[in-house]
């Protein structure tokens, strides 16, 4: 091929610039990000501006020759990303056209600002010869292993420690929209089955989906997860076919050590997931257990439609929203009435009426029977699904030694199910097995670290261990507003209250107030505290939350006859404290089972009424 130019400096182009110096691409003067790859096949395309440059001449001059990849596909990926950052596109090319079976030409314009130096130069073929010389070196220790020295070299090079990794959103390939919730559903099955490898930790789905068309860079994800490696790769769904392509990315080097495409019928692709995660795990030098193994090979075909169905009912689970959860409860009975042994549809339905009992949609007698069938269906139909042993710990009310023997089921078969560790968290700090159950909490932390739930929960665990110096440390660190703003700040107010600290106490009281929207009360407590003090203040509050919760509770809204005893045994008023109490246990409710670590009910517990409460639940 005749090179036109070779560039050294600056390349200019539409709005961009290439610096191969400086290693960057930037766009009307700011960087772009854009990975390894992707710049050194658009520097080949540069160099040879309107020429075609084929697909073996980039594999030769910009594929390392000992990285295991499949070129073909990695190639693709590389494209795809180098189109995507320069707003390109395959059909209607303004820099990068495809010539199918040939390879690629760069057609826009190219304005050379600034060619390499000689003495550039001289450097350059310097660093040649002496990488020909080493090359040499290297071979004839190879051949003779002197030393050792062979053994030791592959040794080092094949060591790579990838321990962590993460996967990335997939990208939707096929144009359209609506296929997100298949694109995303890929990532979390996916993600679901790199799980089941004891010796790797997978970052959860949650923390992940946050990259979701990011322009962060991967050493900059991968710092803020603190992972060795990365997934990344494309969905594309046709018909009845789906086609995954994968790589393996390391985060250190940005360098790719794998990629691989699937095509599969779409009742295949359950089947496919393991065989990808099998493949991964083989890549990162990973032994698989025998049981890791047979975990991986347990999928089986699945109805399309079962499918579909099920996935676009964990789209909107994962909203927690009622509108949401209601949604899903529809598409998960679609999916268990195409296909009634399909698992995962059976778990659904259960974790959805879990959450409608939890958030106050719905009351427990409604449905939690729901949920705990569902539950058991799901176990009986695979007892080696994590998330189903999760689902029906999660129903097991007052039903502590099985709820346990569940969760560690459930971790035993996916170390990484930060869910499973969350719940296993909070049933340790309910039995008051605190450093068990803060090893549980950071556990779940470390695999969702973006999740303001695994954090808060982290500092109630704190909190209800007194420690409060982690706990302010944990909450603080959470933005506000969440959906559990208004307790967190609670329990900070009560920290401060035992320091003695009372102006701090009343100003997390009122954060709290507004953020839940209380803004009269707000004004109230603020006034009292002005005029009377802390304590006169912290009454008012009181009093006002008790009005508030129980005009709820006269409407219907359930799961707050604890939170209503918590505030009358505050106030000291022992008897309407023990009422509300009893209202929570015949309700069922979940909180309940921290009545023994709950600070609130601490004036309570040399009541014999109180000990007959916690004999009832199974605490004591």
């Amino acid at each position: 091929m005749q090179v036109l130019h070779r560039p050294g400096g600056v390349v200019r182009f539409g709005p961009f610039e290439l610096d191969l110096r400086a290693g960057e691409l930037r766009k009307q003067g700011l960087k772009t990000k854009l990975q390894q790859q992707p710049f050194r096949v658009l520097a080949l395309l540069l160099e040879h501006p309107g020429e075609v440059v084929t697909r073996e001449e980039l594999r030769q001059a910009t594929w390392p020759a000992d990285t295991f990849v499949d070129f073909h596909e990695g190639l693709d990926a590389a494209i795809y990303k180098l189109r995507n950052t320069l707003g390109d596109s395959s059909e209607k090319p303004r820099f990068v056209e495809t010539l199918p079976r040939r390879g690629y030409r760069f057609i826009a314009p190219v304005e050379v600002v600034d060619e390499v130096h000689p003495k550039t130069i001289r450097v350059r073929n310097l660093l040649m010869i002496g990488g020909v010389l080493t090359a040499v070196v290297l071979a004839l220790l190879f051949g003779l292993n002197l030393a050792g020295t062979r053994d030791r070299l592959l040794r080092r090079t094949s060591n790579r420690r990838i321990r962590s990794l993460v996967v990335l959103p997939l990208q939707n390939l096929s144009g359209d929209p609506s296929q997100e919730y298949f694109v995303d559903g890929m990532t979390e099955a996916l993600t679901t089955d790199l799980g089941k490898i004891g010796a790797l930790r997978v970052i959860s789905r949650t923390s992940a989906m946050h990259y979701k068309g990011t322009q962060k860079n991967l050493s900059e994800i991968a710092k803020e997860l603190n992972v060795d490696a990365a997934v990344e790769g494309a969905v594309l769904r046709s018909g009845g076919r789906v086609r995954i392509t994968a790589q393996l990315v390391e985060a250190s080097s940005d360098r790719h050590l794998w990629a691989q495409s699937y095509e599969r019928d779409l009742r295949d692709v359950l089947v496919l997931q393991d065989e990808l995660a099998q493949t991964i795990a083989k890549q990162v030098q990973i032994k698989l257990s025998l049981e890791e193994q047979t975990r991986l090979a347990t999928a089986r075909m699945i109805d399309a439609e079962a499918l579909e169905a099920y996935l676009q009912g964990r789209e909107q689970w994962n909203k927690w929203t009622e509108e949401g959860v209601r949604k899903s409860i529809e598409y998960f009975e679609q999916a268990v009435h195409k296909d009634s042994a399909y698992a995962q549809g059976w778990a659904g339905i259960s974790d959805a009426y879990n959450l409608l009992y939890m958030f106050g949609y719905a009351p427990s007698e409604q449905v939690l029977p729901k949920a705990k069938t569902a539950a058991l269906r799901a176990v009986e139909l695979d007892s080696s699904l994590s998330e189903a042993h999760v689902s029906l710990a999660c129903v097991m009310r007052f039903e502590w030694t099985a709820m346990e023997k569940e969760l560690q089921r459930a971790i035993e078969l996916n170390p990484n199910n930060a869910m499973a560790h969350q719940y296993y968290g909070y049933l340790l700090s309910a039995l008051g097995r605190f450093d068990e159950a803060i090893a549980e909490m950071k556990r779940a932390l470390e695999l969702d670290p973006l999740s303001p739930n695994k954090q808060n929960s982290l500092g109630a665990t704190f909190y209800r261990a007194g420690r409060y110096d982690e706990a302010l440390e944990q909450f603080r660190e959470v933005p506000d507003p969440d959906a559990n703003s208004e307790r967190r700040h609670r329990r900070m107010a009560a920290i401060y209250e035992r320091r003695a600290q009372q102006r701090e106490a009343a100003n997390e009281l009122l954060i709290g107030l507004r953020l839940a929207g209380e803004k009269e009360l707000a004004i109230s407590v603020e006034q009292k505290f002005i005029s009377s003090g802390y304590w006169p203040a912290q009454e008012a509050f009181l009093r006002g939350d008790l009005r508030e919760k129980q005009k709820r509770a006269k409407k219907g809204q359930p799961a707050l006859a604890l939170a209503i005893a918590g505030d009358y045994a505050s106030l000291g008023e022992k008897d309407k404290a023990f009422a509300w109490l009893e209202r929570s246990y015949q309700e069922r409710e979940g909180d309940l089972m921290y009545l023994n670590v709950d600070d609130r009910f601490a004036a309570l517990r040399s009541d014999p009424r109180f000990q007959n409460l916690v004999h009832l639940i199974g605490l004591g």
